[in-house]
């Protein structure tokens, strides 16, 4: 069984766009770009052999907004740009109520089942509730990266950090404390609280 790192697309590795006066998630090549220092963070935890898997959900797929074929092309380019072993996404919009959909663990279950991941010693990486839950449901360890940290203080997260590559150090500190690789069983704080 092997430990993951499970990672958010949208406002973790890349850059959301702003429309109609919020942030929200890219709807064609043109808008995609990864954000600085993404692909660093993530051959890190690579190198310490983590699998790098992404989570994400698109409901602009079934709204219409955002054609399959084009989130496909997205997903090449960040495969080609950033090291990551998988990406698992959710199509659905909230009112399909389908379980691969954050804040269900749907996504993080299949990953887990088909790449032989031990959940329990696994992380989560996301930018909103949605992630913090499904990583929580899924029994990973969770990071609450960027601006929603600070504005979503609300939010259990095991860990609140700046960006990925913060994300990245603590996950790494957090894995080296580990005897033998057997994660030891500690409750779910914000680091000095």
């Amino acid at each position: 069984m092997r430990r993951a790192v499970f990672l958010d697309r949208d406002g973790v590795l890349t850059r959301l766009v702003v429309r109609d006066g919020h942030a929200v998630s890219p709807r064609s090549l043109a808008e995609f770009a990864v954000l600085p220092g993404a692909r660093a963070a993530v051959e890190v935890l690579r190198q310490a052999d983590l699998l790098a898997v992404v989570v994400t959900n698109q409901p602009d797929v079934a709204r219409g907004a955002l054609a399959p074929a084009e989130l496909r092309r997205m997903h090449h380019r960040l495969l080609r740009d950033v090291p990551l072993d998988a990406i698992y996404t959710c199509p659905h919009d909230d009112a399909h109520g389908c379980p691969c959909r954050k804040p269900k663990p749907g996504l993080l279950l299949r990953a887990a089942e088909e790449m032989h991941i031990r959940l329990k010693d696994s992380w989560i990486v996301g930018d909103s509730w949605k992630d913090i839950e499904a990583g929580k449901a899924a029994g990973c360890t969770t990071l609450l990266v960027g601006a929603a940290g600070a504005m979503q203080a609300d939010i259990a997260a095991g860990f609140v950090v700046p960006d990925l590559a913060a994300a990245a150090e603590a996950i790494l500190q957090d894995f080296r404390r580990e005897p033998d690789g057997i994660r030891q069983p500690r409750p779910e704080a914000r680091p000095g609280k």
